[in-house]
C-alpha cells in the first residue's frame, strides 16, 4: 500500500509525467502565438522534456521559465535569422508548387527538386533550438553547429524533419493534439539528439540553466 501512494513510483509517476507532458505543451503553444517567443521557448521545451519527461527530475514548469529566461537573448536574434529566411524558403516553396503542378513536365521536376532541397534548412531549423536549449552558443556559432549536425547526421535530419511537419500537419487538422503532441514529439526527437550530442559534445559541456 505504502507503494501504491509513493508520488514517484506507479501509476502516480505515470500520471506526473502525464500532466508534465499536457502541461509543458499547452505552454509552448501559448508562448510561440506571439512568435516573438516561439524559439526561446523551443529551446525551453526540449532542455524540460529531456530533463524532466526522460531523466524524471521534479519541476519541470520551473525548469521550463529558467531556460526560457536563460535562453531568450540567443533565441530572439536566432530568430530575426529564422522567420525571414523560411517566409522566403516557403514563399517560394507555394509559388513554384503552383507553378509545376498546372504546368508538369520540368515544371514539375523543379518543384520536386525545390522540395527536397528545403531539407537542409528545415533540418538546420530542428537542429537550432535543441541546440540552444542545451548548450550555450553565441548565434553565429549556434547556426554553423546546426548546419554541421544537419549535414553530418543526414538520416537523422530527415527523419526529424518529416516527424516535425506531420505532427505540425497533424496539429493544423486537428485542435486536440495540441494538448501533449508538441512534448511528444521533442521527446522522440530526444531519443536521436541526445546521442549525438553526447557523441560530438560530451555531457559536462552541456549547461545546466
Amino acid at each position: 500500500m505504502e507503494q501504491f501512494f509513493n508520488p514517484e513510483k506507479g501509476i502516480w509517476a505515470g500520471l506526473s509525467t502525464l500532466v508534465d507532458i499536457c502541461g509543458l505543451s499547452i505552454l509552448w503553444i501559448s508562448l510561440c502565438l506571439p512568435v516573438v517567443t516561439a524559439g526561446p521557448a523551443t529551446a525551453a521545451l526540449y532542455y524540460t522534456v529531456v530533463k524532466c519527461v526522460r531523466k524524471r527530475e521534479s519541476g519541470a514548469f520551473g525548469c521550463f521559465f529558467r531556460s526560457l529566461r536563460g535562453n531568450f537573448k540567443i533565441g530572439l536574434l536566432a530568430e530575426l535569422v529564422v522567420f525571414p529566411a523560411a517566409a522566403l524558403l516557403f514563399g517560394g516553396h507555394a509559388v513554384v508548387r503552383w507553378y509545376g503542378t498546372r504546368v508538369g513536365g520540368m515544371a514539375y521536376i523543379l518543384y520536386v527538386a525545390y522540395y527536397f532541397a528545403l531539407i537542409l534548412p528545415a533540418g538546420v531549423l530542428c537542429w537550432l533550438f535543441p541546440l540552444l536549449g542545451r548548450f550555450e552558443y553565441g548565434v553565429g556559432d549556434l547556426f554553423r553547429t546546426a548546419l554541421q549536425l544537419t549535414v553530418a547526421h543526414l538520416p537523422t535530419t530527415v527523419v526529424t524533419v518529416l516527424l516535425t511537419a506531420e505532427t505540425a500537419v497533424f496539429c493544423i487538422e486537428h485542435w486536440w493534439p495540441v494538448l501533449f503532441m508538441p512534448a511528444v514529439t521533442v521527446l522522440l526527437i530526444s531519443l536521436f539528439f541526445e546521442k549525438i550530442f553526447r557523441l560530438h559534445m560530451p555531457e559536462p559541456a552541456a549547461e545546466e540553466g
